[in-house]
C-alpha cells in the first residue's frame, strides 16, 4: 500500500467517512480515494501553504480557470474531497471543498484575500502575489489578464497529520 492510500485509510477512519447508519451498504465516500495534490508550484510553496491550511489560517485558495481548461480537469464542486501533500509528496491533510465560485481576477474581494491567509492578508498583497504566480506558472498559453477567470475555493480540513507522525 502506498503512502497516499495508507493516509486515505487513516483519514477515512478518523473522519468516519466509511460509516453509514442504515442497511444501504458501504458509503460511496469509502470507495474512491480522492485526488492527491499540492499547493503552489514548488516544494517550498507546497510546504508553506499546507502549513497555513493545517493551522487554520488558510481556508481558501484560488486557481486560474484557464489552467483547469488547459489540463482538461473538472472544476472542484462543493463536497469535493482532496488529499493535500507536502513539498515531498507526502500526504498531510484531507480537505473538503465547502464553496466554489468563479470571478474575474480584478473582482476578487478582500474577504477572499483574507481567507487565503498569505502575507499581510490584504487584497493588494493577494493581487500582487497571484498576478506573479498566474504569470509565471500558467499551464495555459493565454498569459495573465486582469479580467481572467479565477476559481475561488473554500476549504475545510477534515483530518491532518504532522510531518513526523508515525505511519
Amino acid at each position: 500500500m502506498d503512502d497516499i492510500e495508507a493516509f486515505w485509510q487513516r483519514a477515512q477512519r478518523h473522519a468516519e467517512l466509511a460509516t453509514v447508519n442504515s442497511y444501504m451498504g458501504e458509503s460511496p465516500m469509502a470507495l474512491l480515494r480522492p485526488p492527491a495534490w499540492a499547493f503552489g508550484a514548488t516544494p517550498e510553496q507546497a510546504d508553506e501553504l499546507l502549513a497555513l491550511v493545517i493551522d487554520g489560517t488558510k481556508t481558501s485558495t484560488s486557481s486560474a480557470l484557464w489552467d483547469y481548461e488547459a489540463e482538461g480537469e473538472d472544476l472542484p464542486t462543493e463536497g469535493t474531497l482532496g488529499i493535500v501533500t507536502d513539498g515531498r509528496g507526502a500526504p498531510r491533510a484531507l480537505v473538503v471543498t465547502s464553496r466554489v465560485r468563479t470571478v474575474p481576477f480584478d473582482q476578487v474581494d478582500e474577504e477572499h484575500a483574507r481567507a487565503e491567509g498569505e502575507g499581510d492578508r490584504s487584497l493588494d498583497h493577494w493581487r500582487q502575489v497571484h498576478e506573479a504566480f498566474f504569470t509565471e506558472h500558467a499551464s495555459h498559453d493565454r498569459g495573465f489578464a486582469p479580467d481572467m477567470p479565477v476559481v475561488l475555493e473554500d476549504l475545510r480540513v477534515i483530518y491532518s497529520e504532522p510531518a513526523d507522525a508515525p505511519r
